[in-house]
Parts: structure tokens; sequence; C-alpha cells
């Protein structure tokens, strides 16, 4: 049984409708204790639903049925107002600025129990379990590329797709900052039709290369560079056509 203990946070407001969308997170502060502090702190005006510490423990700071205030500015899938939308999830991990490092496995164990326990109560697709780098590439690199989204989706939750090398080699040259034309245009729609926000059409400038990272981030984690390499794109290609079969099929975990 899933064993979750309540710090009521009051940073919260009404949804408009139920939740159909995961943000995982990392809190990205040097302990957990200032994380939760800043998170229940009503001058922050930030909050998450939920807080798994390193040990696997979780804590619940807002009701499943509230809006929290944990996405900020960011779109997924033409959805602009993700907090109303979604279920917010920090993971304790001192991220980037303060010396990012590998999830423990039972922290990530107990990421896994409870998303499969939210989804037990809402309708969340596949699609919709995402990164705060995903709806947000321009500002966030959370949870980042060392959270196992592999593992993850093998456990039932999320996307994960491995391309074949022949697939890899047929892409032929990298795309970067600076390139133009038909490889880009499909680039740029494939990461528009997946939902992030970048819009269709145009070359390949620095929106495109932090889109780019944020989809190495979370499905191409071995190399986050930005360069659109025959790998990345052959794994956005797969992961569309996983998520194209979920949204024809309606298939949900």
């Amino acid at each position: 049984m899933l064993i979750v203990r309540d710090v009521p946070s009051p940073n919260f407001d009404a949804r408009r409708g139920p939740p159909d969308m995961l943000v995982l997170h990392y809190t990205g502060m040097q302990t957990a204790e200032a994380a939760i502090a800043r998170l229940c702190d009503p001058e922050a005006k930030v909050s998450a639903h939920y807080v798994v510490d390193e040990d696997g423990s979780i804590l619940k700071l807002v009701p499943e049925e509230r809006r929290a205030w944990h996405a900020g500015r960011g779109v997924w899938l033409g959805e602009t107002d993700c907090n109303a939308a979604s279920i917010g999830i920090e993971i304790v991990n001192p991220g980037h600025e303060f010396g990012y490092r590998d999830f423990p496995e039972v922290q990530v164990d107990a990421v896994i129990s409870l998303i499969a326990d939210i989804r037990t109560r809402w309708t969340i697709p596949d699609t919709r379990i995402i990164a705060h780098s995903d709806l947000a590439p321009d500002r966030k690199q959370d949870p980042g590329e060392r959270f196992p989204w592999k593992r993850l989706a093998g456990s039932g939750h999320g996307l994960w797709f491995q391309p074949a090398q022949e697939r890899i080699a047929a892409l032929g040259v990298p795309l970067k900052v600076g390139d133009e034309g038909l490889g880009v245009i499909v680039l740029r729609a494939g990461l528009h039709r997946l939902g992030y926000g970048l819009p269709p059409g145009g070359d390949y400038d620095e929106a495109t290369r932090l889109t780019v990272e944020a989809f190495q981030r979370h499905w191409r984690p071995a190399q986050v560079d930005g360069v659109a390499d025959g790998e990345t794109r052959a794994t956005l290609m797969g992961v569309l056509q996983l998520a194209t079969a979920e949204s024809t099929t309606g298939v949900l975990n």
C-alpha cells in the first residue's frame, strides 16, 4: 500500500476540470527541507501536489482536485495552462545548479508507484506524462537527463522508443542552428506534433535548439547538445508513432 504523508501547502486554487496530465520536476534546491519549505511558503507562490524524497518517502502538499502552482509558463499539446490540466510531482534532487546526481532506486520506485496510483483515479494518457522541461524548453531542465524515463515507460507510464542503427544511419547529416530546408521543417513539425510549443515551419533557430535539447533530455539522454543527429530524429519518429497509436486506439495504461 502506498504510504503518503500530508504536509499541506496553502498555494493552490480551483481547477477548471479533471487533470489529464502529469508533470515531473526536480526540486533543484540544496536540501529537501529547503524545497518543501518553499513549496509551502505563501510568499513564494509555488507548490506541487507531491514531493518524493530520496529515501522514497512521499509527501502530499496539494489535493489532486486542486490546481497547484508548479508548471508556470509553457505549453504541451496546445495546453497553455498546464497547472490547470496537470498533477505536479517534485522529485528531490539538487539539480544542475547544485550538483545534479542520479536518482536513487528507492526514489524512482516510489515515483513509479505514485504515478500508478494517480492513474487509477484520473485518465492520463502516456503522451501527457512529461518533464517540466518539455513544456518550458526555454527556461527549464528538470527533471533532466539523469531521470530514468526508459524505466518509467517500461513500468507502463509514458513513451519510450529505441531506434535501430540502420534507421539512424539513413537520416544522414545532423541538423543544427543556422540550418534550413525540408529537413528542418520536418523536424520542427514533428516536435510540434508530439506536443512542444515550437511552431512548425521556420529554420533551425535558438528556439529549435532548446526544444531539441528538451526532447533529448527526455528521450535521448546519452547526448544532450541541441543538435538533431540521426539518433535524435529517428527517436522522434518512433515516439511520434507510439503517440499516434495511443491517440488512434485510445488505449491507456
